[in-house]
C-alpha cells in the first residue's frame, strides 16, 4: 500500500529563495532513496512564504528509513532557520486506496 504523508509549513519572509535551493537538493538525494516513489514540493501561487510537500512511499516502513537517511539531519538543520517560527507546520499521512 502506497503510504503519502502531506507536509505544510511557511518560511519566514524573504527565506523563500534560500529554502528553494534547499529544497532542490534535498530533493534530487532523496528521490534516490529505496522505495521512495515521487517528491512533490510546491510554493503557493498567492503566498510564496507557504510550502506543501507531498511524499509517495511504497509503505510506512519505508518513510520511517527516509528519517533515518542521513542527509535528514542535514535537511531538517538547514530548513530550521528559513522556518517562519511563528507558524506551526501540518503534517497528515495517509495510506492510498
Amino acid at each position: 500500500m502506497v503510504y503519502t504523508v502531506i507536509v505544510h509549513l511557511w518560511t519566514a519572509p524573504g527565506k523563500e529563495e534560500e529554502m528553494k535551493a534547499v529544497i532542490k537538493e534535498a530533493s534530487a538525494i532523496f528521490l534516490k532513496d529505496e522505495g521512495t516513489i515521487n517528491l512533490f514540493s510546491m510554493q503557493d501561487s498567492k503566498d510564496p512564504t507557504a510550502w506543501t510537500f507531498v511524499e509517495r512511499y511504497e509503505g510506512e516502513h519505508i518513510h520511517k528509513l527516509h528519517m533515518e537517511n542521513p542527509y535528514f539531519k542535514k535537511f531538517m538543520a538547514a530548513i530550521g532557520p528559513l522556518v517562519d517560527p511563528a507558524r506551526k507546520e501540518q503534517i497528515s499521512t495517509h495510506n492510498e486506496l
